[in-house]
């Protein structure tokens, strides 16, 4: 590999991917011992962290929202991956776990990520701002998936429970998809510039991090590359520890929905990461565009993916949301709604976000 192709690329970078993956084949498939659980662990830690690096060297090569896009989508694709998997090996017990993770992604992202960012951004930098126009887009789209998708559910009476029948669950994949198409359009073609980042005179940024050389097309691909092996190595080692976490769950007593929720916190390390950096560079747009646009990918593209598997999955797929968690998502919409309304975020509207997100934790663990 010549030095042309590193350049820029801290030697960690280049070693956590693949040190991270070989962690991955060694302990997969095995009944972790403290050893290998700390192993885990350090292991899911570095490649988060060394995922975020190659997020941003692609994101400065191809500039925003290309960037934060690629992101979310990687993640997202192997997140529903890792779902369909535990869904065909679970049965019955893992017949609302699409729903659980999906919903629990939802309220990371629009509570947990967005809040954080927005408290991190606004210690440092008092008053961030970012454009309504893209913010709103995206929580439009957001409220309607999730409506579409998660809330229905409950409320049809084709199949008995909170499910869809075949022709139900059809039509909200189809309609996810394209609505998510629509989306990705809009942010990366028709109104590029809504989803720049703010500068400090107001007007778009058209790149980022102007004051650094853009990396080689070469870089970019390496990053590109390693991002991935990274984000494998993320999800993997996430299911790794899952046997753990679903016994420590069993023996405290909580429901198995907190399975769900810590799958979700553990595969969007990488994107809170990155937006809580891009937050303290005060580029709280980009932190925007991560927040949403993971839960935009997450809804549409799980759903359509949930609904091709369904296909040949046994046993029941639960979607439909219950009292509680629709309440728990008005209330994140509700937030959203104002939150984004002014183009303008201080400390008080992340404290909430992160009351709703607390809230959101506390309940699944004692509902």
């Amino acid at each position: 590999m010549t030095n042309s192709v590193i350049q820029g690329l801290p030697r960690w970078t280049l070693a956590v991917p693949p040190l991270a993956f070989v962690v991955l084949l060694v302990t997969w498939g095995r009944d972790l011992n403290t050893v290998l659980l700390i192993l885990v662990c350090l292991g899911l830690g570095a490649a988060v962290i060394a995922a975020v690096h190659h997020a941003e060297v692609v994101a400065h090569r191809v500039g925003e929202p290309f960037g934060t896009l690629i992101l979310a989508l990687a993640v997202t694709i192997i997140e529903v991956a890792l779902i369909v998997t535990l869904m065909a090996s679970g049965g019955e017990k893992a017949a609302s776990l699409a729903r659980d993770t999906v919903f629990a992604a939802v309220m990371i992202t629009c509570n947990g990520i967005l809040g954080l960012a927005l408290v991190v951004g606004s210690l440092r930098h008092r008053v961030q701002e970012f454009r309504v126009q893209a913010s709103y887009s995206a929580l439009t789209v957001m409220t309607a998936l999730v409506t579409l998708s998660l809330v229905l559910p409950t409320f049809t009476t084709s199949a008995s429970g909170p499910r869809f029948s075949s022709a139900q669950l059809a039509f909200a994949g189809v309609t996810s998809l394209v609505m998510y198409g629509v989306f990705v359009f809009i942010q990366t073609i028709r109104h590029r510039d809504y989803f720049l980042p703010v500068r400090s005179d107001g007007d778009v940024d058209e790149d980022e991090d102007h004051h650094a050389a853009a990396p080689s097309g070469k870089t970019a691909l390496l990053s590109l590359g390693l991002l991935f092996v990274c984000l494998v190595a993320v999800v993997g080692l996430a299911k790794t520890v899952s046997p753990k976490l679903e016994s420590a769950v069993e023996s405290a007593g909580a429901p198995l929905a907190v399975v769900g929720v810590v799958i979700a916190l553990l595969v969007l390390l990488p994107e809170t990461v990155a937006a809580v950096r891009a937050a303290l560079r005060n580029r709280l747009q980009t932190s925007v565009n991560l927040a949403l646009g993971s839960a935009l990918a997450s809804i549409g593209l799980t759903i359509p993916a949930i609904a091709i598997a369904s296909i040949w999955l046994d046993g029941p797929l639960i979607l439909g949301l219950d009292g509680k968690e629709m309440v728990l998502f008005a209330l994140t919409v509700v937030t959203s709604v104002v939150t984004l309304a002014t183009g303008r975020a201080t400390l008080l509207q992340g404290a909430v976000h992160l009351a709703v997100f607390s809230a959101f934790l506390f309940l699944a663990v004692s509902p």
